[in-house]
């Protein structure tokens, strides 16, 4: 049984998400990624956008050193991310978005 959105575990409510991307990165092709802010404040989010169409991306997490770790997309970082506590983030934490693209 998959969680509710009221009972599933803080890193994966991603209804409490504020935003994606800038508005200047909203037009730009390719995958980018995104620091999705949670709106509790208690947990921040990893999400990699890509153009509608395109096959999604290959996630990959590489560790750089201690805490801080690089996200992958097709082998593009798209995001390092340092925690200062806590365990390291995994495939299964990156969103995958798919969005349109207006030329």
């Amino acid at each position: 049984m998959s969680p509710t959105p009221q009972n599933a575990p803080v890193q994966y409510k991603w209804s409490e998400a504020k935003s994606l991307l800038p508005k200047q990165a909203q037009c730009e092709r390719g995958p980018t990624g995104a620091l999705v802010p949670d709106s509790s404040g208690k947990t921040d989010h990893i999400a990699v956008v890509y153009d509608e169409g395109d096959t999604p991306p290959e996630i990959t997490i590489k560790k750089v050193s201690g805490s801080v770790h690089t996200v992958l997309a097709d082998g593009v970082a798209v995001a390092v991310v340092a925690r200062a506590t806590g365990r390291a983030p995994s495939v299964s934490d990156v969103l995958l978005v798919e969005r349109r693209i207006y030329s």
